[in-house]
């Protein structure tokens, strides 16, 4: 008994401090963001002495990081929902497709958990370019729905295989063709698994500054990421209104996991407590 207390204490106090190690930066940032540029320099740890939310301000008047806000939510949930609607279509039928090309099918979406996409750049900015996509934020969403289809599928196809094929054989002895199967019976019960790989995704999505700027130039297109960037100059830097965009940015991800924590953290211990 004493043992198993002695090792809570110890999971309690690495616990305690890992929290603050993630936490502290996400702390800094914050308080820094209400500060003035001269005091950022000089007690970057403490609390604001001069409030002020001039950072913020600026960034909507002078940055038009309206504009790149609404950029990146258009981008991250219409990649979002392409990924969830044709990654839990395509999980359904790899998990109930007995053939051997639906064992080599999933091994081909698997394998593009190991390439980068990113070696890919240079055919993409070809494929833009022959689209007519260059420098619109839709030349964004077929590369993001192509980054997220591996991981969609490897978790959703995991998940459709653990649950009983009772169930369906009993779905379709009543009636049900096999687009009410997955629309009424798979995907309520794939919610936990589906929050799973939309918060993995939204991260990437939300943050990703390399295709960016690969793809787009015209101000107009542009992301919050690569808005964030052209606030850090070679010689100087607005560093009040460069922390209050930082501190913007990280908003919709903190909005998205508060309202899918529940389902989250079912998916991730759904396969712990089988059994």
């Amino acid at each position: 008994m004493r043992r198993i207390k002695i090792n809570q204490a110890l999971s309690y106090i690495l616990l305690t401090v890992w929290s603050v190690i993630v936490l502290f930066p996400i702390w800094t940032l914050l308080i820094n963001s209400f500060k003035p540029q001269k005091e950022i320099f000089k007690d970057p740890f403490g609390f604001p002495k001069n409030f002020t939310f001039d950072g913020y301000i600026a960034a909507w008047k002078t940055g038009r990081f309206d504009l790149y806000f609404t950029n990146s939510l258009i981008v991250t949930v219409l990649s979002l929902t392409l990924i969830l609607l044709v990654g839990s279509m395509a999980a359904y039928a790899l998990a109930k497709w007995k053939s051997p090309a639906a064992n080599f099918l999933y091994v081909f979406f698997i394998a593009g958990l190991m390439i980068p996409i990113r070696l890919g750049t240079i055919d993409l900015v070809r494929l833009i370019k022959a689209l007519n996509l260059q420098d619109t934020i839709w030349s964004l969403i077929p590369v993001y729905v192509a980054m997220g289809m591996p991981i969609a599928t490897f978790v959703l196809t995991a998940f459709i295989k653990e649950l009983p094929n009772e169930m369906f054989d009993a779905a379709k002895v009543d009636g049900a063709s096999e687009w009410q199967v997955y629309s009424r019976i798979v995907l309520p019960l794939m919610r936990p698994a589906l929050a799973t790989v939309a918060i993995f995704n939204m991260i990437k999505i939300w943050n990703d500054f390399w295709f960016p700027l690969v793809f787009i130039r015209a101000e107009e297109a542009r992301t919050v990421a690569l808005g964030v960037s052209l606030l850090f100059g070679q010689y100087r830097t607005d560093w009040t209104r460069a922390l209050a965009v930082l501190s913007l940015a990280a908003v919709p991800m903190l909005i998205l996991y508060i309202l899918l924590a529940r389902e989250f953290i079912k998916g991730l211990t759904a396969g712990a407590v089988k059994g």
